[in-house]
């Protein structure tokens, strides 16, 4: 009985990864076909600005801990990584608000109103196409990170284990859920929720909430 309880879930789970990977691709393929002179306009505003580089990239960790480079376009100065680094009440700014810094000091003209519609993650869509991220997951975390969230917090070790067990998505149920007014806590909470569920339907929730929490833009930084 066990054993026919333990197929019927493997063949659940197969489905969903199926018709999850299949929903990204045509999600993906829309917004890059669709989005692609709004690509043009801001990759012109960005260069324009500083005529500094127009796409970021940046070491993530992905499902299963395996490393990529996600793609955003730059909405902070070209040395923003190192300003962080070397400043150390910027970086505890950073770890104490969810890994977000309220009126960062390093964010651009234009690149606090990408930042404010989550625009800045379009270039994601060819991570998703790419296999390395899903439309809808939890948030990716750099290495350093995570390593430092898992030091500090070993209690919370399973809650990361099931959080690394899926594909960080552009959107997820934190972003839906107010973003940086929650505590870190609350969005591991979250998070954990969701990599657990492996549910079509909260997949589709979080997609029709993602809209609305974009123009609201509550806890964008």
């Amino acid at each position: 009985m066990n054993g026919f309880c333990d197929l019927n879930f493997t063949i659940i789970v197969m489905f969903y990864c199926f018709v999850k990977r299949l929903l990204d691709i045509i999600i993906a393929s829309i917004a890059l076909f669709f989005g692609f002179p709004f690509f043009l306009v801001f990759s012109l505003a960005i260069w324009l600005e500083d005529r500094g580089k127009i796409i970021y990239t940046q070491e993530r960790v992905g499902k299963g801990r395996k490393l990529f480079r996600i793609y955003k376009f730059r909405s902070m100065v070209e040395n923003a990584d190192e300003i962080l680094f070397s400043n150390p009440e910027l970086y505890e700014k950073m770890r104490s608000g969810s890994h977000k810094v309220k009126d960062d000091p390093r964010i651009t003209r234009i690149g606090r109103f990408i930042r404010k519609y989550s625009i800045d993650e379009f270039p994601q869509f060819f991570n998703v196409l790419k296999g390395e991220m899903s439309f809808v997951g939890p948030r990716a975390y750099r290495p350093d990170e995570l390593e430092k969230c898992e030091s500090d917090m070993p209690r919370r070790s399973s809650q990361f284990k099931h959080i690394l067990s899926v594909k960080p998505g552009i959107t997820g149920l934190w972003q839906v859920s107010g973003r940086s007014n929650l505590s870190f806590k609350e969005r591991l909470d979250l998070e954990e929720k969701y990599a657990l569920s492996k549910s079509l339907f909260l997949d589709f929730f979080i997609i029709l909430k993602t809209p609305i929490a974009v123009v609201k833009a509550e806890g964008a930084v």
